[in-house]
């Protein structure tokens, strides 16, 4: 290799580095690599960003705006309420779980499917007496196995066949060509979950972490004859308290919320902290403060326009992880206030403000309504119960499940094409009303789509350098050209990327390097494909290795432990299923 494949060689494995050991965020290092490469003239310009015209990408984009038009009408609610029941057992649980989970999953990005099941999953627990505990988990891995049933079931498998079809001119997969490997994969797998996870999984019925707001709030007020009338909160001395933080001012039948330090206070406030509620004898020793008159009425359980309380999962991608909650600025940062933390499963005590935010700690927000479409661009967090959302427009919801089987019906019969059949559906959600034009952009997950974007650089340099046959050489040397290995190495060393760094990336990265392995040992390059589809989306071993994992680490009150403990397996096991399938259906 000359100088230019070194380079890209390097550079490869400082970014894979990077999103292993820091917490810079994909996209951003996707699109540091991507700038070096072309500043270098290792690509040229239109190289280095073919990756945002390619098909795979648009189409992912395209689907978010469909998976967004059926949750904003309400139509995946439709299919939950009808189906989950009263099931007598567990495993009976399981299995209403099951059916629509792996349906939606597989024609729907997994991700909105998680986070409308995850609060219904959890007042559904409560009604028929099983543990959220005993389903969070099974809930997440059924939407990762329905997502390998159709090529638009993920957006690593759309990313696929797009590279796939850019790198060897061919026509790609079709929306049920992959069907033949995952169905009987994610059969085996839910057989799997079904018969071994009620005894793997724990049982922590009694940990729901927010259950009773007094617990971790707790209300005074100002007296309207004291000293503290007209001073502001900081000079009221209410803002630098060590054990308790000042969430909301309720004045007037209004509330301020994520209150600054500048605002004044008036006699007869009602002041909602959050902490410590042992120390409500402090702050009662404060002159000018005084119990609230209202002590049977928790302010919080109110409903206000002005306030959207929020349980939402703190993401590995979060700029506050390792800061304690006082030096994370939620006010000024995200106009929000944090009253309660938890972590597996039970709510942290002691010094609210002290408390360091780890990824996966699950937080309850008091925010202004204008927080979660924030949060929809900025993918600090990822949200679980939104009690401020919009309410779905169900008379809507029959249409866009007609708009949804239309178009996979289409794409599905080769009338068009994936790319026109998501297009399509998009445009149609909007112009029926499914959902409005805001709702549309702020389903478009742009660091998802700059990573896969900017990915595609690294890939194309790979591949030009002569990097990809380099590593495909020394890959089809150590399997002594037996297909069999090849194909082993492949999943194992797509597994392995994934559980480090996004699915999206791992996969980008290896699709040159499996071409030139086919092509070297002389094989058809499909089961390969369809190993890097399957090996990218099995990550069950750890919350952090696919999104839905740690959506429902929180929400379960699981530990680290419980995902090893029941995800290990599973990726064994998927893992020798889709090698298995594969050898049959495509002997090499």
């Amino acid at each position: 290799m000359d100088w230019q494949g070194w380079f890209a060689l390097t550079l490869t494995a400082g970014v894979l580095l990077t999103l292993i050991f820091t917490r810079v965020q994909p996209h951003i290092a996707m699109m540091a690599a991507l700038t070096l490469l072309s500043a270098t003239g290792i690509l040229t310009s239109a190289e280095a960003l073919a990756g945002f015209s390619n098909s795979g990408l648009i189409t992912v984009a395209a689907m978010f705006v469909v998976a967004a038009g059926l949750h904003s009408s309400g139509g995946i609610d439709i299919l939950v309420n009808r189906l989950l029941g009263s099931p007598g057992t567990l495993r009976s649980a399981m299995l209403r779980i099951f059916g629509p989970v792996v349906f939606l999953s597989a024609f729907l990005n997994n991700t909105p499917v998680v986070a409308t099941m995850i609060p219904a999953i959890n007042s559904w627990s409560q009604k028929i007496g099983i543990a959220p505990s005993k389903l969070m988990i099974p809930l997440s891995y059924t939407a990762i196995l329905g997502g390998t049933l159709t090529l638009i079931g993920t957006s690593t498998n759309l990313v696929v066949n797009g590279q796939y079809q850019a790198l060897t001119g061919r026509d790609g997969l079709s929306l049920f060509s992959i069907t033949a490997v995952g169905l009987p994969v994610a059969l085996v797998g839910l057989l799997f979950m079904w018969l071994v996870f009620p005894r793997l999984l724990p049982d922590r019925s009694n940990k729901k972490a927010f259950t009773n707001l007094r617990e971790f709030t707790l209300e005074v007020s100002v007296a309207s004859d004291g000293p503290l009338v007209g001073k502001t909160v900081e000079e009221a001395g209410l803002r630098e308290l060590e054990r308790v933080y000042l969430v909301e001012i309720e004045r007037c039948e209004t509330v301020l919320t994520a209150v600054a330090s500048e605002q004044p206070l008036q006699g007869g406030d009602r002041l909602v902290f959050a902490g410590d509620t042992e120390a409500i004898s402090e702050l009662l020793r404060i002159n000018g403060i005084v119990p609230s008159a209202l002590e049977n009425d928790n302010a919080l359980s109110k409903q206000r326009a002005e306030r959207c309380l929020v349980e939402a999962v703190v993401s590995p991608h979060c700029a506050a992880i390792g800061q304690a909650i006082r030096d994370a600025q939620f006010r000024d940062r995200y106009g929000a206030v944090v009253l309660a933390v938890a972590r597996n499963g039970e709510r942290v005590q002691g010094n609210l403000r002290s408390i360091k935010l780890q990824a996966g700690d699950t937080l309850l927000l008091e925010a202004r309504p204008a927080f979660v479409s924030r949060q929809r661009f900025n993918k600090d967090f990822l949200l679980v119960n939104d009690l401020g959302k919009e309410t779905p427009r169900h008379n809507r919801a029959y249409l866009a499940w007609f708009i949804l089987l239309t178009v996979v019906g289409l794409a599905g019969c080769n009338v068009i094409s994936m790319l026109n059949a998501a297009l399509v559906g998009a445009g149609l959600m909007l112009i029926t009303g499914c959902l409005n034009v805001n709702q549309a952009e702020r389903s478009l997950d742009l660091t998802v789509i700059i990573t896969i974007a900017a990915s595609f650089a690294l890939g194309a340099a790979l591949q030009k350098t002569g990097v990809a046959a380099w590593i495909a050489g020394n890959i089809v040397h150590l399997s002594d050209y037996r297909p069999w290995l090849m194909l082993v190495l492949t999943y194992v060393a797509v597994s392995l990327l994934t559980e480090v760094i996004t699915n999206n990336a791992a996969a980008v990265i290896m699709v040159p390097i499996v071409i030139e392995i086919t092509e070297k040992a002389g094989v058809t390059p499909e089961p390969f494909i369809f190993a890097i589809m399957m090996a990218a989306s099995a990550s069950f071993a750890t919350p952090l290795g696919y999104q839905t994992n740690l959506m429902v680490y929180g929400p379960g009150g699981y530990k680290f432990s419980d995902f090893l403990r029941v995800g290990v397996p599973m990726n064994i096991l998927i893992g020798a299923a889709t090698i298995a399938v594969l050898l049959v259906l495509w002997p090499l």
